[in-house]
Formats: C-alpha cells, sequence, structure tokens
C-alpha cells in the first residue's frame, strides 16, 4: 500500500507518520523531500518547490509493486505551494513551474492508493508560530484542498481528509490502511 500524507506546513504530518510508523513497522518511511535536497534555503522559493515536486514524484514512480510505504508529502503538495506562492504574488516563476509539474504529478499519482489530506481545522488547535509564513500557510491549505478534488490530478488514489486530536488523526488512517490490506 502506497500512502501519501499532504497538508500544509505545521499540519501535523511528521507527527502521524511517526505515530503511524510506530505501530505498523512494515511500512517504510519517505521523508519530507526538503530533508532531501541539498543546501537547501531557510526561505524556498518556487525553484524548490519544484525540485521537491520532482524529488516527491520520483520516489512514487520508483516504487516496486506492493511495496507499503507512507510517503511524507507528495508532488500534490508542492504543485499546491505553486499555486499559493502565485496567488499571493509572490515574486516567483510558479506559474511556468505548475504547469510543468502538472504532468508529473499525474503520472505519480497513478502509484498512490491513498492520499490523506491533513486540512487546517480551528479543532485541531496546532500551535504555530509567525516564523512559519502564516499567509503561506493558509494559501497552500487552501490551494491543497481545491487541487485535491481534481480527479485529472489525484487518479484513483483514495482522497481522505484526516482532522482530529494526533490520536483521533492516528486511529484513522490505522483504519484506512487496515481496510485497505484487508
Amino acid at each position: 500500500m502506497r500512502i501519501v500524507i499532504s497538508g500544509t506546513h505545521a499540519s501535523g504530518k511528521s507527527t502521524l507518520i511517526a505515530d503511524f510508523a510506530s505501530r505498523r513497522p512494515e511500512f517504510e518511511v519517505f521523508p519530507d523531500p526538503y530533508e532531501l535536497l541539498d543546501d537547501a534555503p531557510a526561505e524556498p522559493d518556487a525553484g524548490v518547490m519544484f525540485a521537491q515536486l520532482q524529488l516527491s514524484a520520483a520516489r512514487l514512480l520508483d516504487l516496486p509493486p506492493g511495496a507499503n510505504v507512507v510517503a511524507e508529502r507528495g508532488p500534490l503538495d508542492f504543485l499546491a505551494y505553486l499555486e499559493a506562492l502565485d496567488a499571493l504574488g509572490r515574486p516567483t516563476r510558479s506559474s511556468e513551474l505548475f504547469r510543468r509539474g502538472v504532468a508529473a504529478t499525474i503520472e505519480a499519482m497513478q502509484h498512490v492508493d491513498l492520499l490523506v489530506l491533513l486540512p487546517l481545522t480551528a479543532s485541531d488547535r496546532i500551535e504555530v508560530s509567525e516564523e512559519e509564513d502564516l499567509e503561506l500557510r493558509t494559501a497552500m491549505n487552501e490551494a491543497l484542498l481545491e487541487l485535491a478534488d481534481d480527479t485529472d490530478l489525484v487518479g484513483a488514489a483514495r482522497v481522505v481528509e484526516v482532522t482530529g486530536s494526533p490520536a483521533g488523526r492516528l486511529a484513522q488512517l490505522t483504519q484506512l490502511a487496515e481496510q485497505h490490506l484487508a
């Protein structure tokens, strides 16, 4: 089973994945693609987002059939960041890179069984500092939720929004995985 956990920055992805992996050790964990970039700037721009899109797509395409993987972020995340940067009018090449990233996203998402979205909600109560670029965080969240509704982009992947406390999110993800593996 190939699972991608998607959400804007500081939405609980790492916590959910760590909790899930501790209970389901048969799943290999793919870290956030940002961790795989050499010399990435502290404030990523459209070029860095596109590089992460390419990394996240390539690792999904390289999976053998039957692999059990949970990935922190997929190419859809980075399309959402590119769209958010453009919507915020930040000086970038995000429109051009967005168009180039669509094909890679469509191809990679054909290798995803479950796309778990962690939308921002007031009930989740994740504390976030001003350093997290709250404007970009919100814009990316909105873009991601809109893009996830596009069946051309997500293909046959099952798309599920998971909300609530960390324990509640873990219970939802565990149940989804068990349903798929049954």
